[in-house]
């Protein structure tokens, strides 16, 4: 063993001390030069780059409490729904079919649709499930009908029929269990399609998509995963027998993993549809299209909310995977009929903090990073995805900004509604669009997680217009520098000189009620005023104002500031030659 001399020691000591010094000073300057890099960021736009259309998947809702449709607020946000895009909408609900007297309650509702007389005749009541539709219907928008769930009087195991949630472990809900008759289910799926029919018209209601049950590889469904292929078998007969050109799919599966119950479970029901006879008929059984859920994940790390957004993603990626198994589906049309950061609408943030990302910009600037991911991935999987839903409402007789996963709160709308506004700006065809801050993303699970804030754009081009959305997104809710970034459009008409553009804006103080709300105090029982101030802060709101700028050479270049979790839609428009 060496050793060294007090005098040696004493500056041994000195000199480390000095080392660490300057290594903790240059890892403050390393961080310093980070934070400079992703505070800035290169945009390039390539207006005669066309990668393929722009399919507006966005166009999708849904909600666990079907009975909301026909509240005030409820109707108004469905003509909200309606009014964002020019492109037709779609809600998806729970409980269409399930027993009851109306009432709604967290994650639970019912229409009364079918009851038993005293010899065990049925008996339907329209009632309920008329107001529900009617309210569609008066807003124009489109239902994506869930067949679900059991009526009591039709359930193999009816009691207990339904427990207020949340249900304690191992507890069952009788709504939930298969038929006691699949000749009376088939028939019940028969009579409510035979009187949309009656009531609305066969052009319309062909329209429609009828998607059978939901999540049946959880607790939704009480059986096995060949008892819901029976199921659906029935049901499309049922829905076919009273609209032959009916679109209708399934199997609405939870996020499927490479492997596990959800994975199996898809691919045995597309294996039946592909393989087997129909256990109704004997024949082909019709599948229109293929349906499966992706979620993320949130948790609390630090002190502040971290999302997954490559969870949800890689559930995505390993759908499409198992569609490709199977050729005889490669072109039909695929709708992720939930798509989430998380898997509970209804889990308020007050008691699971790790959804608090619900009310501010972290939310719309997620969805604007999914959206882009999930078409890029769609594209390169050859994947025909026409939606993803986005399951969230309204919550009626609760308090304001409670944090419920929702698109608005007691009529006034949040920032997440505000991104679908933006969406709905955008057509045309897709067009290349390229960040110098990008965070790649394959559609692993861990591909993206802890890496920095996400600078990054999706574009369109139709006619003569075009649309830039770009977003500073970063999966941690943690406070970062505001991001500078230069934009350079390409590929417009020589002649376009003069250039008119409109900046929209999600942030900390744009489009945001729920930032409004706080500066108010928090106020519980605003007054007249300030709810009136509050509706006015949940609009889509520009910027600034209009301005025409000059593009040289079929360019134009601007910059902007978009602070961190924000998201810019920038709208260009030139006269016609």
């Amino acid at each position: 063993m060496n050793y060294i001399s007090g005098r040696d020691a004493s500056r041994f000591f000195r000199l480390e001390k000095v080392h660490k010094t300057v290594a903790f000073l240059f890892c403050i300057l390393l961080t310093a030069i980070g934070a400079r890099a992703q505070s800035s960021a290169t945009v390039e736009v390539y207006l005669n780059r066309r990668t393929g259309p722009f399919p507006p998947i966005y166009r999708w809702f849904g909600y666990d409490e079907s009975n909301y449709t026909t509240t005030h607020n409820g109707q108004q946000l469905l003509h909200k729904l309606h009014d964002l895009t020019p492109a037709p909408v779609y809600i998806r609900t729970h409980f269409l079919l399930a027993s009851g007297n109306g009432i709604p309650e967290l994650k639970w509702s019912s229409s009364n649709v079918y009851t038993e007389d005293e010899n065990g005749n049925p008996v339907y009541n329209w009632t309920i499930l008329d107001g529900i539709f009617d309210a569609y219907a008066a807003a124009h928008v489109r239902p994506m009908v869930e067949l679900g769930f059991m009526p009591k009087a039709l359930s193999s195991h009816p009691d207990p029929y339904h427990i207020p949630w949340p249900a304690k472990p191992g507890e069952v809900e009788g709504w939930s269990f298969p038929p006691k008759s699949y000749q009376r289910w088939q028939q019940l799926v028969y009579q409510v399609a035979q009187h949309m029919v009656q009531r609305y018209g066969a052009k319309t209601v062909s329209t429609w998509y009828w998607e059978v049950w939901n999540e049946p590889d959880i607790f939704y469904w009480h059986e096995t995963e060949r008892e819901y292929e029976r199921l659906y078998d029935h049901a499309v007969a049922g829905v076919r027998q009273a609209i032959p050109n009916a679109h209708v799919g399934g199997p609405a599966t939870t996020g499927p993993g490479v492997s596990g119950k959800a994975a199996d479970f898809l691919r045995a029901f597309l294996r039946h549809c592909a393989q087997d006879n129909s256990t109704a008929t004997g024949g082909h059984i019709p599948l229109d299209f293929i349906s499966f859920h992706a979620k993320g994940t949130t948790q609390v790390v630090d002190g502040h909310v971290r999302m997954g957004l490559d969870h949800e993603l890689s559930n995505a990626a390993n759908g499409f995977s198992i569609i490709r198994e199977f050729p005889t589906f490669q072109r039909l049309p695929v709708i992720l009929s939930e798509a989430d950061p998380e898997g509970c609408a209804a889990c308020v943030s007050k008691r699971y903090p790790q959804n608090a990302y619900r009310n501010g910009s972290q939310y719309p600037a997620y969805t604007a990073a999914f959206m882009k991911s999930i078409l890029d991935l769609a594209q390169r999987e050859r994947v025909n995805l026409i939606g993803m839903l986005t399951w969230a409402f309204e919550f009626e007789d609760q308090p304001y900004f409670v944090g419920f996963r929702t698109l608005s709160t007691h009529g006034i709308d949040k920032p997440e509604l505000n991104f679908f506004r933006m969406a709905g700006l955008m057509g045309g065809s897709r067009v290349a669009a390229t960040s110098s801050a990008a965070v790649p993303r394959d559609g692993s699970s861990t591909s993206g997680v802890g890496r920095r804030a996400e600078i990054d754009a999706l574009a369109t081009a139709d006619g003569n217009s075009a649309s830039v959305m770009i977003w500073n997104y970063d999966d941690n809710d943690v406070p970062g520098p505001a991001a500078g970034i230069h934009i350079t459009i390409h590929g417009l008409p020589l002649s376009a000189r003069r250039i008119l553009l409109q900046q929209y804006r999600i942030d900390d103080r744009h489009s945001n009620a729920y930032a409004t709300w706080l500066q108010m105090g928090a106020p519980q029982h605003p007054t007249p005023e300030q709810y009136a101030a509050l509706r006015t802060a949940g609009a889509l709101q520009l910027l600034d104002s209009p301005r025409w700028m000059t593009a040289a050479s079929g360019k134009l270049q601007t910059q902007i500031s978009l602070p961190r979790q924000g998201i810019s839609l920038l709208r260009i428009s030139w006269a016609a030659n």
